[in-house]
C-alpha cells in the first residue's frame, strides 16, 4: 500500500476502481436505481452548498491580483483544452464512437480541481495561494461555463443542452451553491473547521454517481456496444491529451516569463480537469444510459493526471530537498 501511495494511488483511487467493478458487475436496477438517484441529487446539492459556505470570496478576490497567472491558468483550462478536445475528437472521432466522442469534448470543457491541484503545488514548491486562487475561480466560473461551452460545441444531436438540463443545473448546483454562499458568515467557520464532513460528502457523492452511471450503462447494454479497440483508444487519446496540456502550459509559461513557483502553478492547475465538478455537471446534462460513456473520459484522465502529477510534484520536491540541502518531504 506504501508504494501505491508513492504513486499517488490512494485508498479513495482503489475505491473509485472499485465502484466501476461493481457497476459492471453488480449494477443497481429498478426500485433501488431510482432511490440511489434521488440519493445522488441530494448528496450533489449538499456538496455544492457545502462548497459555497467554504469558499472565501476575499481571498478570490486577493488572489487575482497574480493577473498573468491567472490568465494563463484561465485559458489552458477554457481556451486550450476546448480546442485540443475538438481536435483529438475530429482525429479520434469515428474509432471512438459519438458517445466516447461527447465524453472526451465534455472533458475538455471541465474546470481544474481543487485539492489535488493545491496539493501538487505545495509538494513541488509553487505558490499555494496562487494556485488556490486559479482552482476556485476555475469552478466557480466552470459551474456556469462548462454547460455554456458543451452547449456551444455541441450543439446538436445528443449532445445538445436542453432547457430542461439548464434549470436541473440551476436547481442542482446553483442554487445551493448561492444559498452556501449566503449563508457562509453564520456557518463558514464551522464548515472550515470540519472538513473531514465536506471531504465524506464531495467523496461519497462522486462515489455513488460513478456506480450509478456505470450501473446504468451496463443495465443499458452500453458497454457491449463499445469495442475494446475503441477504450484502448480512448486511454491513448486521454493520455496525449494530458501529455499535450501539459507540454504547452509549461512552454507557455516560459515564454511568458512566469516565475517557476509560478509555473507549478500553471502546470498543476491548467494541465488538470475536476471530476468532483464533472460528475456532478455530467447528471445534469447527459441521459442515464449514455451517462457512463460520457464519464467514462473524466475518469481515466483523473486516475492518469493524479498519477503523473504525484510524480512530476515528487521529483520536483526531491530536486528542491537537493538543492536546500535537506531531505524531500
Amino acid at each position: 500500500m506504501a508504494f501505491l501511495r508513492r504513486l499517488g494511488v490512494d485508498a479513495y483511487m482503489l475505491l473509485l476502481i472499485a465502484m466501476v467493478a461493481a457497476g459492471l458487475i453488480l449494477p443497481v436496477q429498478g426500485v433501488a436505481a431510482a432511490g440511489l438517484k434521488q440519493v445522488t441529487v441530494w448528496a450533489v446539492a449538499l456538496l455544492f452548498f457545502l462548497y459555497g459556505a467554504k469558499l472565501d470570496a476575499s481571498a478570490v478576490r486577493s488572489g487575482l491580483l497574480n493577473w498573468r497567472v491567472q490568465g494563463l491558468t484561465f485559458g489552458a483550462t477554457y481556451v486550450l483544452f476546448p480546442l485540443m478536445g475538438l481536435g483529438l475528437a475530429f482525429l479520434f472521432g469515428r474509432g471512438l464512437g459519438p458517445d466516447l466522442t461527447f465524453g472526451l469534448v465534455f472533458l475538455a470543457v471541465l474546470p481544474s480541481t481543487v485539492q489535488s491541484s493545491i496539493a501538487f503545488t505545495g509538494m513541488a514548491g509553487g505558490n499555494v495561494p496562487a494556485a488556490i486562487c486559479a482552482a476556485s475561480v476555475s469552478n466557480l466560473i466552470g459551474v456556469v461555463l462548462t454547460p455554456a461551452l458543451v452547449a456551444l460545441l455541441l450543439h446538436q444531436g445528443a449532445g445538445a443542452v436542453s432547457g430542461a438540463a439548464v434549470v436541473k443545473i440551476a436547481a442542482q448546483i446553483l442554487l445551493p451553491f448561492a444559498i452556501g454562499q449566503a449563508a457562509r458568515p453564520w456557518i463558514g467557520g464551522f464548515v472550515q473547521r470540519h472538513r473531514k464532513m465536506t471531504l465524506t460528502v464531495d467523496r461519497g457523492a462522486i462515489l455513488m454517481i460513478v456506480y450509478s452511471a456505470f450501473s446504468a450503462g451496463t443495465v443499458s447494454g452500453l458497454w457491449s456496444a463499445i469495442p475494446l479497440l475503441g477504450l484502448v483508444l480512448l486511454f491513448g487519446v486521454v493520455a496525449l491529451l494530458l501529455a499535450l496540456s501539459m507540454k504547452i502550459v509549461t512552454l507557455c509559461g516560459r515564454a511568458a516569463g512566469v516565475p517557476e513557483e509560478d509555473r507549478a502553478v500553471l502546470l498543476f492547475c491548467g494541465s488538470t480537469k475536476s471530476l468532483a465538478s464533472g460528475l456532478p455537471i455530467a447528471t445534469a446534462l447527459v441521459p442515464a444510459a449514455t451517462l457512463g460513456a460520457t464519464v467514462l473520459p473524466l475518469m481515466l484522465y483523473h486516475m492518469t493526471q493524479l498519477l503523473v502529477c504525484a510524480l512530476i510534484a515528487q521529483r520536483q520536491s526531491r530536486r528542491l530537498g537537493a538543492a536546500a540541502g535537506q531531505p524531500a518531504a
